[in-house]
């Protein structure tokens, strides 16, 4: 019976040690203030600029339409195709040298540009070459959706397109079902594209300083990964309870075997 209450005790250590603090659980936790302060957070965006392989969706407007028909995609093919998979044909892809082909403008650069800045290099180009100041052109270029991809320990893995101008990292998370508990909230990874290659960046989602960082908000071609938990590989519960109950059933059969083997 000694060995039995040993083996008892050992096992409550390992149920205590093996569950998941609750804290660990928690997004935006105020960590630096105290916690009857008022903080302002003061949001870090900047305006994006142009990757290699991001999409563009073009229009161009002029006060006679049928001229600038040329310039605008027709729109057709396959009415059952996705939304990301028409932006795919429809729109405008900067290739490996940073550049875009229109019809009838041809190549423009616009790698590490924004889009009100592509804006006006088209405008610009159409005053030069196709219309006059009168025609009143009005040129809009817009991101084809956020497109980033989630792994790891999140709630669906796998590409995803938010359509609309900026998301931030919960927004993302969200759209990808939520990071269980047995995923790492304080050590996130948001894998991003630059000119220069990829470059890994860490947030802490546990700490609402996360929304001062540069990597709050998403960007297109992001990839989101989510480390599992070390009480993820031991095969513990995620709580206490889970873990006590785990204990329960294999003290049940421990000291069963005990028992027999005292008979023998």
């Amino acid at each position: 019976m000694k060995n039995a209450f040993l083996i008892t005790i050992i096992l409550m250590q390992v149920a205590l040690v093996s569950c998941i603090p609750y804290k660990d659980t928690l997004y935006l936790q105020n960590k630096s203030q105290a916690s009857d302060s008022t903080q302002m957070i003061v949001e870090q965006q900047k305006p994006y600029r142009v990757q290699i392989n991001d999409i563009l969706n073009i229009r161009i407007k002029v006060t006679d339409q049928e001229n600038a028909e040329i310039f605008n995609p027709i729109g057709e093919g396959n009415l059952n195709a996705t939304a990301g998979e028409r932006s795919y044909f429809d729109g405008f892809t900067v290739d490996l040298h940073g550049k875009i082909r229109i019809p009838e403008l041809g190549e423009i650069f616009v790698l590490g540009h924004t889009s009100s800045e592509i804006e006006q290099l088209i405008t610009q180009r159409l005053l030069e070459e196709q219309f006059k100041e009168t025609a009143n052109i009005f040129v809009t270029v817009k991101l084809t959706g956020l497109k980033y991809t989630t792994y790891g320990e999140v709630g669906s893995k796998g590409s995803k397109i938010l359509f609309q101008e900026r998301a931030n990292i919960f927004e993302a998370i969200a759209n990808a079902g939520d990071i269980p508990d047995t995923g790492d909230k304080k050590d996130v990874w948001i894998i991003r594209q630059y000119p220069n290659g990829q470059q890994i960046h860490h947030i802490d989602l546990t700490d609402r300083r996360v929304m001062e960082s540069p990597y709050y908000y998403i960007q297109p071609n992001d990839m989101i990964y989510v480390k599992p938990l070390k009480q993820k590989s031991w095969g513990t519960g995620t709580s206490a309870l889970q873990n006590i109950s785990a204990v329960a059933t294999i003290l049940s059969l421990v000291t069963t075997s005990i028992l027999l083997f005292n008979r023998l």
